[in-house]
């Protein structure tokens, strides 16, 4: 069964880099392929290698990117592409909301966790969370 149809590309603006790491960081993924998220909310960027998607799991290994304020509403589906600055960054794998209602973790697959300096991240670099062709 087909879920998603078309949508409209999701931009935000990096307003925070983080600069830390851990490897017992205990998150856990939310039970949500997609999130909506509104205009002006901002939400935290990590990076990890793990890639199970089970509801509940475990995510321990994570590199912290920084905080982006949302450009304009929309959804944020997993398998979502994330690109900072031009850069592909990797694939959203779901999100962890140890800290909703202020923020949401948005958890990015990547083949190792990295933080925002290992990016060049700055402050007001664009964002963008792309449909997948």
């Amino acid at each position: 069964m087909r879920e998603n149809g078309p949508k409209r590309e999701i931009t935000a603006t990096v307003v925070k880099v983080l600069v830390h790491q851990r490897d017992d960081r205990g998150m856990s993924l939310e039970p949500f392929a997609s999130r909506c998220v509104r205009g002006g909310e901002v939400h935290e960027l990590v990076t990890t290698d793990h890639d199970d998607t089970t509801p509940g799991a475990r995510i321990d290994r994570v590199g912290f990117l920084g905080f982006a304020e949302i450009g304009c509403a929309g959804v944020i589906d997993r398998g979502d592409e994330v690109w900072i600055g031009g850069l592909r960054v990797g694939t959203v794998l779901g999100f962890d909301g140890c800290h909703f209602p202020n923020h949401y973790n948005i958890l990015i697959h990547v083949p190792q966790p990295c933080t925002g300096p290992d990016l060049g991240l700055k402050p007001e670099l664009g964002v963008r969370f792309t449909q997948p062709d």
